[in-house]
């Protein structure tokens, strides 16, 4: 639809996109677009309590591949935890996870450290984590119960309290900071929170000391890295070739398109999952392969429930579903396959954890896939 309105409107893609991105959707600038052209547009700005759909980074084999990329480069700690996007206004803070719900009272520690900035308007972009008095994080869906709670926050918070760290500022005072550069912003973040608040972040160009930084970030039980360009602009919504993620080992955010039934201990349990990339080119949705692997008793119950919840057709063996559940997949590297449309199929494929934090249209797509693919066969 962004696509459609701006060749109607005779716009630039991304110029409609941004204003999508911060207005609230398609729908919300379509008619400007359409009535009044570009100069309408610039009346969707980034303001408080309106949350801006994140910026996102695409995958990189390793800490050599990403820096080849980008060699002029900030590298930051990749943490497991839950996405927040603050916004400030004097006391009053409010928090958005990653998909725009308002999660303000579940984190109150979150809430606390805004209101600790020095500024009187902020839209901070962060990322909360629960942590071990070690600084080890706990496991991410640890991380997420804090965000499903509405009872006992408390209590929660005595046993299991949320860390945020800041990475970046769309917006300090009267200032909108997305068109400036992210050394820019970085720096308006140092001027205004303590260090402890502020993601660990490192300016290399030299390829030994961006090693070291990415070895140190998994000894402390991290992700990974991400390696951000300085110059890198902030694109509300995008999966920016200006940021990239290396992590351990291979992982795609896929969407679940089927299930099969499973056999032995695992009957009357749905287990082994179709895994699918998004195409935005078709609107669809390109399998990949399908795995029972990483699957915990507990997970194997929530998803057949889940699973059963959106079922769409179904024979003796498989349950066909709504592409709804975006499922975080670990997997070796691809190989060519022409059993799957897309010619491409993981290898050894596991699930790493259920992402409800996502939806759908957050998946990879089959357009990082076969980039994975070419960088991996050379």
């Amino acid at each position: 639809m962004i696509e459609a309105v701006a060749v109607a409107a005779d716009l630039p893609a991304e110029t409609v996109r941004r204003a999508a991105m911060i207005g609230g959707g398609i729908a919300a600038v379509a008619q400007s677009a359409l009535t009044e052209g570009v100069s309408a547009l610039s009346r969707y700005a980034i303001a408080l309590f309106q949350p801006v759909a994140p910026m996102l980074a695409q995958p990189a084999d390793d800490i050599d591949d990403a820096m080849k990329r980008i060699p002029m480069a900030a590298l930051e700690w990749k943490l497991d935890g839950a996405r927040v996007q603050v916004h400030k206004d004097g006391n009053e803070v409010r928090i958005y996870s990653r998909t725009g719900n308002d999660v303000t009272p579940a984190a109150p520690e979150v809430v606390d450290a805004a209101r600790a900035a020095r500024a009187q308007r902020l839209i901070l972009d962060g990322e909360a984590i629960a942590l071990k008095a070690s600084g080890a994080p706990y496991p991410f869906q640890d991380t997420m119960r804090r965000f499903g709670r509405v009872l006992d926050i408390e209590a929660m918070r005595a046993t299991m309290p949320l860390s945020v760290f800041f990475f970046d500022c769309l917006r300090r005072d009267d200032d909108d900071l997305v068109p400036a550069p992210a050394s820019a912003r970085f720096d308006a973040l140092g001027a205004m929170l303590p260090s402890a608040s502020l993601i660990p972040r490192l300016v290399k160009t030299d390829l030994p000391a961006a090693q070291a930084f990415y070895d140190d970030a998994l000894a402390r039980g991290h992700e990974g890295v991400m390696v951000k360009a300085l110059d890198a602009l902030y694109d509300p919504g995008a999966r920016s070739a200006k940021w990239l993620k290396v992590k351990r080992a291979h992982t795609l955010d896929l969407v679940v398109l089927a299930a099969e039934w499973g056999h032995g201990r695992r009957r009357g349990w749905l287990s082994n999952l179709h895994l699918g990339a998004r195409d935005p080119a078709r609107s669809g949705f390109v399998m990949l392969g399908k795995t029972f692997k990483g699957m915990t008793d507990a997970m194997l119950e929530w998803q057949t429930g889940e699973l059963l919840k959106r079922e769409v057709a179904r024979d003796e063996w498989t349950v066909r579903v709504r592409p709804e559940l975006v499922v975080e997949i670990a997997f070796n590297d691809l190989q060519a396959s022409p059993r799957y449309p897309g010619g491409l199929a993981l290898r050894f494929a596991r699930v790493k954890g259920y992402r409800p934090d996502k939806k759908a249209e957050d998946a990879d797509t089959i357009d990082t896939v076969r980039a994975i693919y070419a960088r991996q066969s050379g």
